[in-house]
């Protein structure tokens, strides 16, 4: 042990309840930072999950033709022809898209739907549903429809043609349960009887609150339309790249494509507004935990003086006595680090298991919490800096004090 982390320990042990205090305040920040993280980050991730498991990674839909409009008297800021896009309903060729789609090494699997909104009633009830008519098989690889079963059999929906897997809060709004009938009303004006045979529970308010699946042959006759598919989901092996898999599926199959980041970009900003506005907020808590670490070093220097004295005199030299106040504050950010992370696990445990009745963007009955290591990182981070920026000043007016002076003052 070097004289200077001894001499520290010596100093800290001096003054047990204030660095009792400071250390909490190092504890209690990163703990916070922690939980506040685990639980933005948890919602956003869930959210994320839900979408990509209901709705894919990325999809293709509306047929586009590039299209010349001619301006009759043109503008210093505009082109004499201005490039514009003419989009046709349905995909018609929905086969050989997904022929060639499959091709690309980013692509797991893709469904073809058939969407449309109709009227729906049950009993005195109405809703305003979408419809996506499906393949199965297709739709069960693409996507965690599986895995959003709350009740019913997905074995019932896949060898009854009348039937239909309906949305869990709009099973609610209908008051419909398996086994129940449902009415969909055709653009003929023609309500048409289905049986419920399961009900899904993606996670995201506005898709459990609107869809409902049926086969794809029935929607397309419920719907009367002439194409099969109005838009094809893919599932992506890597859906951070699903941008520039679209930019090219436009470029090569003159289709609209959109990846999940584009659709959901509001409700993504939303959470990353959330998640550094919590970032900030509880930063404040560690830099409340530096002014107390600041005063306790500085009290320590004041009533260190002699000590200091003495040691100059002994031949310790200035940058020993600035080691020995940030050795201090190095200790309290590594203990305090070291508790806070395991505070911050715990309590973000305790916290994931707390029931909520949340239904409106998301709907959970727990907190969600995101276990990422990088939130212990940044919250190790942002301590070791608020602590070295509170030592450092006491340490280099330890440093500055004159010996002689000192223990002349001291000895009056």
């Amino acid at each position: 042990m070097t004289p200077p982390l001894y001499i520290a320990l010596r100093f800290l042990a001096h003054r047990k309840r204030a660095l009792l205090l400071s250390l909490s305040g190092v504890v209690c920040g990163v703990a916070f930072f922690i939980c506040m993280q685990a639980q933005t980050q948890g919602f956003a991730k869930y959210f994320i999950d839900s979408t990509l498991g209901s709705n894919g990674a990325l999809i293709i839909r509306s047929r586009f033709e590039p299209r010349q409009i001619n301006s009759i008297v043109p503008t210093k800021t505009s082109n004499t022809n201005v490039a514009h896009r003419q989009y046709f309903e349905g995909i018609t060729n929905a086969n050989e898209i997904m022929r060639v789609s499959r091709q690309f090494s980013n692509v797991v699997s893709c469904s073809p739907v058939l969407r449309g909104t109709l009227s729906a009633r049950s009993g005195f009830e109405n809703a305003t549903v979408e419809l996506y008519g499906i393949d199965p098989a297709l739709h069960l690889q693409t996507t965690d429809l599986a895995h959003q079963i709350a009740g019913g059999s997905l074995y019932d929906f896949r060898n009854r043609p009348d039937s239909v897997i309906v949305g869990s809060r709009l099973a609610e709004t209908l008051n419909v349960e398996v086994g129940d009938t449902v009415q969909l009303l055709s653009p003929g004006a023609q309500y048409r009887r289905f049986g419920v045979a399961a009900i899904a529970k993606s996670g995201v308010g506005a898709i459990d609150s609107t869809r409902v699946y049926c086969h794809a042959r029935v929607a397309q006759t419920l719907l009367r339309k002439p194409y099969a598919a109005s838009l094809i989901i893919y599932k992506l092996r890597d859906p951070d790249r699903a941008p520039a898999l679209a930019q090219h599926f436009e470029n090569l199959f003159q289709h609209d494509a959109a990846s999940w980041q584009e659709r959901e970009a509001s409700t993504l900003h939303l959470f990353l507004t959330l998640r550094l506005s919590a970032a900030i907020t509880v930063s404040l808590v560690i830099l409340l935990a530096g002014f107390g670490i600041f005063n306790v070093l500085t009290m320590t220097v004041l009533s260190k003086m002699k000590e200091i004295a003495i040691l100059r005199s002994m031949g310790y030299r200035r940058r020993d006595i600035s080691a020995i106040f940030l050795w201090q504050g190095g200790m309290i950010a590594a203990v305090g680090s070291l508790v806070g992370c395991m505070a911050g696990a715990f309590l973000s445990w305790g916290v994931s298991k707390i029931p909520i009745h949340l239904r409106g963007l998301l709907s959970t009955d727990y907190f969600v919490v995101a276990w990422d290591w990088r939130h212990y990182v940044w919250a190790i981070l942002l301590a070791m800096i608020s602590v070295f920026i509170a030592s450092y000043v006491p340490a280099r007016r330890a440093a500055q004090l004159p010996p002689v002076t000192t223990l002349r003052g001291s000895s009056v």
